[in-house]
């Protein structure tokens, strides 16, 4: 499979399959975390930009393209919100924004609006230490396994279990975020 996913990054035809796969997830995953259409479509193309970068480190024994794609997306987003601090510190406002046509906005809102109880969870979730909280977005809201989300933390499965134990027993009180999760 290691060598089928590199195929990505040099055949059009298996990254537009890839690309058809994913999408619809990907910008789930954004939009969950983001609540600007225009950033969400920005994101959405620079993650596979990213994938076509590092298709090659893809490991299917460690597990899914799904988990390794949010792992992609999760460092993607990281970079951004870096970007988008520092664009900010030194302007104010971002600038730079590529414009979307009305039917792209309306989708996107769409699919944030959708996400609002997600947004709320993470809200509920900021106390958390930053390790707990990415095991508890991945496994509870992203629906990825515990081996999943070790992966795209890169760390393992054993701490990875001990993260999201410790996640859910800090947020209890909580049933909207505890929902629909398993280990």
């Amino acid at each position: 499979m290691r060598r089928k996913q590199a195929e990505i990054a040099t055949d059009p035809v298996a990254f537009e399959a890839f690309y058809r796969r994913h999408v619809d997830a990907l910008t789930r995953f954004l939009a969950r975390r983001v609540d600007d259409p225009h950033t969400v479509a920005d994101l959405v193309a620079e993650v596979f930009v990213a994938v076509l970068d590092s298709a090659h480190t893809y490991r299917a024994e460690l597990g899914s393209e799904v988990a390794w794609l949010y792992g992609v997306a999760r460092k993607t987003l990281s970079a951004e919100r870096r970007r988008a601090y520092k664009r900010y510190q030194l302007t104010g406002r971002v600038r730079g924004r590529r414009t979307l046509d009305v039917d792209d906005i309306a989708e996107l809102e769409e699919r944030i609006d959708a996400e609002r109880r997600a947004r709320q969870a993470f809200e509920a979730m900021a106390e958390l230490p930053k390790g707990e909280r990415a095991v508890l977005e991945l496994v509870v809201i992203d629906q990825l396994t515990v081996t999943e989300a070790a992966l795209a933390l890169g760390i393992g499965q054993g701490a990875a279990k001990v993260r999201l134990h410790r996640a859910r027993k800090k947020l209890r009180n909580l049933p909207f975020v505890m929902s629909g999760a398993s280990e």
